[in-house]
């Protein structure tokens, strides 16, 4: 092995997702408002007499430690494993994140459907989407896609004019 392949750096798989370094940083910011909202509205829900609307309160403010320990680990310093479920989470696909994140964000509003469920995911569940309009890849140029469509037309002139060997009755 050369000098020039053992000094090269390798590609990581969060390098091989399609997303460009301007998009993943607006997901990690999505995330970040997310579970900052999460958070406090879910603090703010658990302050009633309800039992669903506890529930839904409690498992914000976990979402929102769940989005903090994936995202933002250097915020989470005093958590030991904070850096080891980071760096499974940026293993992972962007469509795994983002079922992760709408799940985690749907869950509370199944419980309790009032105002500070809706609002306090609704970023979580954006981010999400965001992960989720990652994974579909880059859009296609115009000039593979209009060669694309030459062919395709091409095709089906060929498959109008070729002869049939049925008689006609």
């Amino acid at each position: 092995m050369s000098s020039e392949e053992a000094s090269a750096p390798t590609k990581t798989d969060t390098d091989n997702d399609g997303m460009s370094w301007w998009y993943r940083w607006i997901c990690k910011l999505g995330a970040v408002l997310g579970g900052l909202s999460s958070a406090m509205m879910g603090i703010w829900n658990c302050v009633t007499v309800h039992p669903l609307n506890i529930v839904a309160g409690v498992w914000m403010v976990m979402a929102a430690c769940v989005l903090f320990l994936i995202e933002v680990p250097f915020c989470c310093q005093f958590v030991e494993f904070a850096n080891v479920l980071a760096s499974r989470a940026d293993k992972l696909r962007p469509l795994h994140k983002a079922m992760l994140y709408c799940g985690m964000a749907l869950f509370p509003i199944f419980i309790s459907m009032t105002l500070t469920t809706l609002f306090g995911n609704a970023i979580t569940f954006a981010t999400g989407v965001l992960y989720g309009l990652s994974s579909l890849g880059k859009k296609g140029d115009a000039v593979t896609y209009a060669r694309l469509q030459h062919q395709k037309q091409t095709d089906e002139d060929k498959a109008a004019a070729a002869p049939t060997d049925d008689p006609v009755p």
